[in-house]
C-alpha cells in the first residue's frame, strides 16, 4: 500500500496536541469530536470505510472504521478520552510529545490516544489486495468516565469479527482477564446540636464507626470466601477512599458521608456483591432506620474473563509466541466481548496510565509494530 498519511511521530503528535479530557466535573469534561474527526481522516486515506456516531445525549462520538468485506476478520479497539492532569506534577507539556532519554511523553501516549499511530503506521505498509476478512477500527468516547461508547457501541453494532484486540497499555502481555470495578457513596443523616448535651442530637460520625466496622467485616469476608489464583492480587479489594463529616467542634455532626470502592475478581458478580454489601448494612439500617443512604458513585464495570483454553487465545499465545496474564485494572472488554472473544494487548506500562509526565519507552515501538502486523497477517490475509 502506498503511503498517503503523515509519519509515525507525526500522527502522534498530532493526537497528543488535541485535548480530550474526560471528567465527571462538567467544567473540565471535553468533547473528543475534534481527535475523532482526524482519526477518520487518516484512516480514509487508508481506503476505509468511515462510520462517526454520536453516543445519545453527549457531544462525545464513536468512530468505527472498515477495511475488506466478509465475515469475521479482526477489530482493534482504543478509546479517545484522557483522564485530567495535575500541571503542577507536570514537568513537561502534557499536549506536545516530547522525545528525551529514549521516551516519548505526553497525556494519552500509552493511555491510549498513541495506540492509533501504532495501527496507521502499520496497516499503511499492507497490501490490502492480500485481505481475505476484514479489518475494523473502533475508537470509542468515555472509557475513563462510564464506558458509554463502549456500552453504546456493543448494543448498536451488528458486525461479527472473530476477535477483538484492546490495545491498552499491557507491556504487550496478553491479557485475558481483570477485575471489575464498582464505587459507592455513603451519607449519614444524624440531628445536629449543641455539643455539651449530646442526647439533645444524633452524631452522624458515631453511626459512620459502625458503618465503617461492618465495610472492614465485608472486605475480610471477600477475602476469604473469593479467590482467583491467576491475579497477582488473588482476591476482591475493597479501598475505603474519603470519609467527610462535621462543621464545627462544638456541634454534634448532622451528616458524614463516606466513599469506597470494590474491585471484584470474575467469579464474583456485581448483583451478588452488592446484595452482600446491603446484608452487612442491614443490622444498622433497622437500628437507624431512614438515616443511611447508599448510593453507586460511577457506573460499574464487571470482571471480565475469557477462558486460556479459547481457540483464540491459544492461537494469539501460539503465533506471537506470548503467555495470556491478567491485571488488576479494568476495560471495555466486557462490553465488547458481546460482540467477539477480547483480549487486551498493548504497548506501554499501565504504571504510566493516569501518572504525571506520561511516557512510552521507545523500545515498545518496534516489537508492538511487529505484533499487530502479525495480528493482522494471522486474522485476516
Amino acid at each position: 500500500m502506498k503511503r498517503k498519511i503523515p509519519s509515525f511521530i507525526q500522527m502522534y503528535e498530532s493526537f497528543i496536541k488535541i485535548p480530550t479530557i474526560s471528567s465527571e466535573k462538567k467544567t473540565i469534561d471535553q468533547s473528543n469530536k475534534v481527535l475523532i474527526d482526524l482519526l477518520a481522516n487518516y484512516f480514509s486515506e487508508l481506503n476505509f470505510l468511515i462510520q462517526i456516531i454520536n453516543i445519545p445525549n453527549t457531544n462525545k462520538f464513536n468512530m468505527l472504521s472498515s477495511l475488506g468485506i466478509g465475515n469475521g476478520g479482526l477489530l482493534f479497539s482504543g478509546h479517545t478520552d484522557t483522564v485530567d492532569f495535575d500541571e503542577n506534577a507536570w514537568t513537561k507539556d502534557p499536549f506536545k510529545l516530547t522525545k528525551k532519554d529514549d521516551k516519548l511523553y505526553g497525556l494519552g501516549v500509552v493511555d491510549m490516544k498513541g495506540f492509533f499511530a501504532f495501527l496507521l503506521d502499520v496497516i499503511s505498509s499492507i497490501n490490502i489486495k492480500k485481505l481475505k476478512k476484514p479489518i475494523y477500527i473502533l475508537a470509542t468516547a468515555n472509557e475513563e468516565t462510564d464506558m458509554s461508547g463502549a456500552r453504546y457501541f456493543s448494543q448498536s453494532t451488528n458486525i461479527k469479527p472473530d476477535c477483538i484486540i484492546i490495545g491498552e497499555p499491557t507491556s504487550l502481555k496478553l491479557i485475558k482477564a481483570h477485575k471489575g470495578h464498582i464505587s459507592y457513596k455513603i451519607d449519614i443523616i444524624g440531628n445536629t446540636g449543641h455539643s455539651s448535651n449530646p442526647s439533645n442530637g444524633i452524631n452522624s460520625i458515631e453511626i459512620a464507626y459502625e458503618v465503617i466496622k461492618n465495610l472492614i467485616d465485608l472486605k475480610k469476608y471477600l477475602q476469604q470466601n473469593y479467590s482467583h489464583q491467576d491475579f497477582s492480587i488473588s482476591y476482591p479489594t475493597m479501598n475505603l477512599g474519603s470519609i467527610n463529616g462535621g462543621n464545627a467542634i462544638n456541634r454534634i455532626c448532622s451528616l458524614c458521608s463516606i466513599t469506597f470502592e470494590i474491585r471484584p475478581i470474575p467469579k464474583l458478580n456485581l448483583k451478588t456483591l452488592e446484595i452482600l454489601l446491603k446484608e452487612k448494612l442491614k443490622k444498622i439500617n433497622k437500628k437507624w432506620p431512614n438515616r443511611i443512604f447508599l448510593k453507586n458513585l460511577f457506573f460499574s464495570v464487571p470482571a471480565y474473563e475469557i477462558s486460556k483454553k479459547h481457540k483464540i487465545v491459544q492461537k494469539i499465545e501460539n503465533f506471537c509466541k506470548i503467555e495470556s496474564t491478567t491485571a488488576n485494572y479494568c476495560t471495555e472488554a466486557p462490553f465488547l466481548n458481546k460482540i467477539a472473544p477480547t483480549l487486551i494487548l498493548g504497548p506501554g506500562s499501565i504504571d504510566q496510565a493516569h501518572y504525571p509526565d506520561e511516557y512510552l519507552h521507545c523500545s515498545f515501538i518496534e516489537p508492538t509494530k511487529n505484533i499487530l502486523k502479525q495480528l493482522i497477517i494471522k486474522f485476516c490475509c
